[in-house]
């Protein structure tokens, strides 16, 4: 794994924050995927989360250990459009499935940040480049 799923994996759960108009919006997220050198997220078709980062693609998620190091992984949102990303991740999570389906008309939508940087932070201390 890369630098920053390993450090994703550590920490379990994420939080990923987007733009609703001029106002920030922050939600936990646990799943993310590593296909074709990628670190790849999914969010809900029908969910607001998906609406605000097609409006403004500038996204920023940030992974906390319990030792108080942290990790600001920021960029510009790209949708996959291949669906062997979808598909892989609902493999990773099966449980999603019941969710992501023909029957509820719902997917998992998929992306990766470009232009990116990624910097894990020790408390109190200066950040160090995971790119």
């Amino acid at each position: 794994m890369s630098k920053i799923g390993d450090y994703l994996k550590e920490t379990g759960t994420f939080f990923l924050a987007t733009v609703d108009g001029e106002k920030p919006r922050l939600r936990p997220l646990g799943l993310f995927i590593e296909e074709s050198g990628k670190v790849v997220f999914g969010v809900g078709s029908f969910k607001e989360v998906y609406r605000q980062l097609r409006a403004n693609p500038n996204a920023e998620i940030v992974a906390c250990k319990p030792d108080g190091h942290w990790m600001r992984y920021s960029g510009r949102a790209v949708f996959e459009t291949d669906p062997k990303y979808e598909e892989a991740a609902l493999e990773a999570a099966p449980y999603l499935k019941n969710v992501y389906n023909e029957s509820t008309g719902y997917r998992l939508m998929m992306f990766h940040l470009e232009d990116a940087t990624a910097v894990e932070i020790a408390v109190m201390g200066k950040g160090e480049s995971l790119l």
